[in-house]
């Protein structure tokens, strides 16, 4: 330790131990990832041409907001993630980043996200990523995650809205297309999480966090899961039905809804309780959704590019 070190250890302040990939870790990367991903879709799928570097512009200020909310939400949960394994080793409940390194890193964030997507892209889309950013840190991880078990479904809204603000951002508007994009991630949602909160469903009775298994039981949420699939499946096949995807994407959309239903169903009724199969049966769906949401926007994505550079060709 150095002297200064020292001295500032005499004094009580406390000294910050974060290192630069401690920080990384508060943006949530893998949910960072997924929102940056489907805005990114958003933004192709949407009509019209826009200038690559304002595109990208407006990808990494979606990128910063996202990751800021992250920041912001580890900030607030630290005390239940402190409690739960899936979470305690993240940076603020491990000891590596202090509560108000959190607080001020996504604060920053979050300003600088919001302003250079207003100045530089659009303020419509700027609007949007504010209002994401106030909704998944103020109504869900403030109010909704501690109080209610349809915390994820309402709070879903937050993880719905980044393909709507890069379809604003490539257009200054809110289309039906874009609703749909949101729609499609508004109901993978619950089903997605409810999944997780299956076999991590003593995690979360330690944190006291009152996700649907906690509070319904086991046997209500897996009919829930099954019934949103049920609901999901058609929806995903929406972007052909209205015409923004071709009759491959339909097709495509239509199996791997399918595939959901199949995996919400054995989890529905594998009456197999010993040795954690029904953990298996979580966990299947779990990795599922993931792999759902994921190859649905890049269907489209790929669609998309491939329906232009036909219609490229023909002109």
């Amino acid at each position: 330790m150095s002297a200064r070190e020292s001295g500032l250890k005499d004094t009580g302040i406390q000294i910050s131990e974060a290192t630069v990939s401690d920080f990384f870790a508060l943006l949530k990367p893998r949910v960072m990832a997924l929102a940056v991903f489907t805005a990114f879709v958003g933004l192709m799928v949407a009509p019209g041409t826009m200038n690559p570097i304002i595109a990208v512009i407006a990808v990494g200020a979606i990128a910063v907001g996202a990751g800021a909310a992250g920041a912001l939400n580890m900030w607030y949960d630290a005390d239940i993630d402190a409690l739960m394994s899936r979470t305690s080793k993240r940076p603020v409940p491990s000891g590596r980043v202090t509560p108000g390194e959190a607080l001020g890193f996504g604060l920053v964030l979050s300003v600088l996200s919001v302003m250079t997507l207003g100045v530089l892209v659009g303020w419509l889309a700027a609007s949007l990523l504010a209002f994401t950013i106030f909704f998944y840190v103020v109504i869900y991880t403030m109010w909704l995650k501690r109080s209610t078990p349809q915390n994820i479904v309402i709070g879903g809204a937050a993880g719905a809205l980044p393909p709507v603000i890069g379809w604003a951002a490539a257009t200054g508007a809110v289309g039906v297309e874009s609703v749909i994009l949101f729609l499609i991630i508004f109901l993978w949602t619950p089903p997605h999480f409810w999944a997780l909160a299956l076999f991590k469903i003593g995690d979360y009775a330690a944190a006291g966090i009152p996700m649907m298994p906690n509070v319904a039981g086991q046997a209500s949420t897996r009919r829930q899961i099954f019934v949103y699939s049920l609901i999901l499946a058609p929806i995903g096949v929406l972007p052909w039905a209205f015409g923004f995807a071709s009759g491959l994407y339909g097709i495509v959309s239509a199996a791997l809804g399918a595939g959901f239903i199949w995996h919400a169903w054995k989890l529905l009724v594998d009456k197999r309780w010993v040795e954690g199969w029904e953990m298996k049966r979580a966990k299947a769906l779990f990795a599922y959704s993931i792999f759902y949401l994921f190859a649905i926007f890049a269907v489209l994505l790929a669609n998309t590019i491939a329906m232009r550079a036909i219609m490229s060709a023909g002109n």
